[in-house]
């Protein structure tokens, strides 16, 4: 006599086999070492109709079973008979309830009193918190959690909704296919182009996240071409980025090397803390451009043209500059109100900066990541296979090409 298996049946839709759902939701459950039976699959008869499937997800006991659904239902799948979202108060402040759900990057929605709530902010490796009067739900980190706060534990109940491949030509796909050097720059640049052009038109922000090289390759003047255009609208980095962009403004280097000769200045290594003084005795880098002392560079461009900056501290850092949050999680709670809003996110030679906001962009915001370094590149498009554009090159050209196209003529497009 076969031992007794446990199954239950879920449903799934969209465009299940362009976008890959159907696969990858077999694919988790074989990993997982559970069984599935493929009980409905009606395909779309076009490109542009969804399909369904119905699957039977089978497991050997309860607990594994439970551990296929919480696979399983990333990728969109829901029960047949779907039950309402099972919740637990916090035990104490800034800590989940055991079991706690935790949280994607792509929409979401939990099932109150038999109806369907979305949970407010996407992001990965958040809980979810909810009150039943009104019915509310939210996804929130777990230092904000305070005590006897309700929060979802368990897969029941819940809803995902998978990102899935763009219906029309998606131009970034051949860039996606891989994480290399050798792919056309030029085609690459003019889609970006032309992903910020649509951001723009829509009226929303396109974050960049910034690392000092931007500043030691020359390029913070192209960076600052597009804040001025106003492709780009929020600028997230650390006290480094600014600093040595000031100490280009004040002196004409960065470390210490003259920009435009790439030579060593005589006594240079000591310019990006004098720098830092000039802006600190200012009292604030909006202060420093308002009485003259800080007239060109990035960050007086971010101040003239009143765009938002979060400029996050680390261990390392020298002063630091005014404005720099040395609270890391207060730091998070800066961009993460930016986060949750963003159009298109670009980041730019800065690994610590960039994973941080990967992690806390929800999953239907387009990033593109551009590093020297393919390790980099890698772990950032690694968070997304449709959203995600990973260009290893040159931080300096790249930002060079990326405003010259956008500085040509709209007829030219």
């Amino acid at each position: 006599m076969s031992p007794r298996r446990h199954y239950e049946d879920v449903r799934v839709e969209g465009h299940l086999i362009d976008s890959q759902i159907v696969s990858r939701i077999m694919d988790d459950i074989v990993e997982l070492d559970g069984e599935f039976e493929t009980l409905e699959f009606d395909v779309g008869r076009t490109n542009q109709d969804a399909s369904h499937a119905l699957i039977r997800v089978i497991g050997r006991d309860a607990d594994h079973l439970d551990k296929l659904m919480t696979a399983v239902q990333v990728h969109g799948a829901i029960p047949v008979d779907p039950s309402d979202a099972r919740y637990e108060p916090a035990p104490a402040d800034g800590v989940f309830p055991e079991g706690f759900y935790s949280t994607t990057n792509m929409d979401t929605y939990v099932r109150i009193g038999g109806e369907w709530i979305h949970a407010d902010g996407p992001e990965m490796d958040l809980g979810i918190r909810i009150d039943l009067d009104p019915a509310t739900a939210a996804s929130v980190p777990i230092a904000q959690v305070r005590a006897g706060d309700l929060f979802v534990v368990g897969h029941r109940g819940m809803r995902v909704i998978p990102v899935e491949r763009p219906r029309e030509k998606q131009a970034f796909e051949f860039m996606n296919s891989s994480v290399s050097s050798e792919k056309p720059k030029q085609q690459i640049v003019i889609e970006v182009a032309r992903l910020l052009r649509r951001v723009k038109s829509e009226g929303k922000t396109a974050i960049a996240v910034v690392g000092p090289a931007v500043v030691h390759t020359g390029a913070a003047g192209h960076l600052a071409r597009l804040y001025e255009m106003g492709y780009l609208g929020v600028l997230f980095g650390g006290n480094a980025v600014a600093t040595h962009d000031v100490e280009w403004a004040l002196f004409g280097t960065s470390l210490g090397v003259r920009l435009e000769e790439g030579t060593i200045m005589p006594g240079g290594h000591e310019h990006h803390l004098r720098a830092i003084n000039r802006i600190r005795a200012a009292g604030s880098f909006e202060e420093a451009v308002a009485t003259g002392v800080l007239t060109k560079g990035l960050m007086y461009t971010l101040v003239k043209m009143g765009c938002p900056y979060v400029l996050a501290g680390s261990i390392r850092d020298d002063g630091p500059m005014p404005g720099v949050i040395t609270d890391v999680l207060d730091a998070q709670a800066a961009m993460r109100v930016y986060c949750r809003d963003a159009g298109a996110c670009l980041m730019f030679s800065t690994m610590l900066h960039s994973i941080a906001t990967g992690n806390m962009l929800p999953a239907s915001v387009t990033t593109v990541c551009v590093d020297i370094n393919p390790a980099v590149v890698t772990k950032l498009a690694d968070r997304g296979s449709f959203q995600t554009v990973g260009v290893v090159t040159d931080v300096g050209l790249f930002l060079e090409m990326l405003a010259n196209e956008l500085a040509k003529p709209v007829e030219q497009h």
